[in-house]
């Protein structure tokens, strides 16, 4: 038995005492004069009552019996009564952990032991455990998390099946079989589920999206309408923690899973795993495998036809790949590679924030003059030649790339393939790209003198919360102002 069962039966134990209490007062006996009806000691009574000793049936249907009630009703797991609740709550809290941890020695409750002491003892324990449960990472916990997660998924050829086949159940049950999924066939998946989408323009700046549980709605911006990839995948994203059964998260790593499995099911109902494996085994077949074709046959972003690829293609066609997504500056941003492509790590093994080689396509195309077409290069590197394509794209944090790159022996499946760009790259030697030309450092050195722009978020910590970054505050009064609405 775990410590957590010992502590479910010590409190149902706790509830059946209070119980057996609340018939015997009604009744007007002591607990000599009810022991006596029963066949046992006042003492051994007490026992009972104070949840230490759990009775047989046989005394549980004699004292059912002496109080004139049944058996099933001493043993409902209902308190009997209001003090008898926080009677059985406060000692709920002071048999958890976080509260063992203090050192601090627990309340004895007694008859003398006012309602209201005991609700504010409530109050500070319930305090305790918010604090505790808040999502509080340090940014080095955060990265740990983040690439445990990555090795993991990596372990999976980034591929989940049961994810897979929950999106192709409620695909099948909202009529959905080919083709881009619909406005209206994700509104009939939310109607499924008891939800209703609702656009709104106040939502807090910390949010994408609201689900009100009590009243069925997921609220989403209007900047989404008409259309476009971001409305179909926020929704589905808020339907995915209903799906998949998610509490509030316990810890940075709990909330990176639910938000990677959230995306991931919004990619499988966008992206269906036989229609998408069909075109891209069709694709690879016609040596004509290209994102924008595998974007444009979905109706989705660049970014998540790139990352859904790296869901499929190892899987179901046997090809090693990796994805980037880069930010100007050359930071990465997101990433996946189960093909050796060499990437900078820190000391924590985190890939995420590090400056690629100024030599990968995925800063090269920054320079590019035309950005709204792919880029494609060869670069050899200390393991190896890698092919990749890459496109450009703009945000509110500045301009990014795409990149989906392979091994050379697989770049003969793929549009682009003819290309003559070339690079080499040999980081970490930081001769590469990382150190500049002996020529040019003796020329500048002890003449310059840059003013760095330092990045904030290098320096804060994480967000607090049950969900970083969210404000619980702002979220709570925008249910407010639309619960009548």
């Amino acid at each position: 038995m775990t410590p957590r069962d010992d502590q479910k039966t010590g409190i149902e134990l706790k509830t059946l005492g209070h119980r057996i209490r609340h018939h015997r007062l009604q009744q007007g006996f002591t607990l000599d004069e009810l022991g006596a009806a029963v066949g046992v000691a006042g003492s051994q009574l007490s026992l009972i009552e104070n949840g230490k000793r759990e009775p047989k049936l046989s005394l549980l249907q004699a004292i059912a019996a002496a109080t004139q009630t049944a058996v099933t009703d001493l043993i409902s797991g209902e308190p009997p009564n209001r003090r008898a609740a926080l009677e059985i709550e406060l000692e709920r809290a002071q048999s958890s952990s976080v509260f063992r941890s203090l050192g601090i020695p627990p309340v004895k409750v007694t008859k003398t032991l006012p309602d209201e002491t005991i609700e504010a003892i409530l109050g500070l324990h319930r305090e305790l455990q918010r604090r505790e449960t808040e999502a509080i990472a340090t940014p080095e916990e955060a990265r740990r998390a983040n690439t445990e997660l990555r090795l993991r998924m990596r372990g999976l050829n980034n591929y989940l099946p049961d994810l897979e086949r929950l999106a192709e159940k409620q695909l099948r049950a909202a009529g959905h079989t080919q083709g881009a999924l619909t406005h209206r066939t994700v509104s009939i998946m939310a109607e499924q589920l008891g939800f209703e989408l609702i656009y709104a323009d106040d939502l807090p700046p910390s949010t994408r999206s609201i689900t009100d549980l009590e009243n069925g709605r997921i609220y989403l911006p209007p900047a989404s309408i008409p259309g476009g990839h971001g409305l179909r995948s926020m929704a589905l994203q808020a339907m995915a923690h209903r799906l998949l059964g998610h509490q509030p998260p316990t810890s940075y790593a709990d909330f990176l899973q639910q938000r990677l499995e959230i995306n991931y099911y919004a990619a499988c109902c966008l992206m269906p795993e036989a229609n998408a494996v069909a075109f891209l085994q069709q694709a690879r077949k016609d040596r004509n495998l290209a994102v924008e074709d595998f974007r444009d046959a979905f109706g989705v972003t660049h970014e998540a036809a790139a990352m859904r690829m790296t869901n499929l293609m190892t899987e179901h066609l046997g090809m090693p790949l990796h994805f980037l997504r880069v930010g100007e500056a050359g930071q990465i941003e997101r990433v996946y590679e189960n093909d050796a492509l060499p990437l900078p790590e820190d000391v924590t093994g985190s890939v995420e924030g590090q400056i690629v080689c100024r030599k990968f396509a995925a800063r090269d195309a920054f320079d590019q003059q035309n950005r709204t077409t792919e880029h494609y290069q060869y670069t050899d590197t200390p393991a190896g030649t890698f092919w990749c394509s890459t496109q450009t794209g703009t945000a509110e944090r500045g301009a990014f790339s795409i990149t989906v790159g392979v091994r050379f022996d697989d770049a003969k499946w793929w549009r682009g393939r003819e290309t003559q760009n070339r690079e080499t790259s040999t980081c970490p030697d930081e001769s590469c790209c990382r150190r500049a030309p002996s020529e040019q450092s003796a020329r500048w050195k002890g003449r310059a003198w840059p003013s760095a722009r330092v990045h904030t978020h290098i320096f804060a910590p994480l967000p607090r919360g049950a969900f970083p970054g969210v404000d619980d505050t702002a979220v709570y009064e925008f249910l407010d102002r639309h619960v009548g609405a």
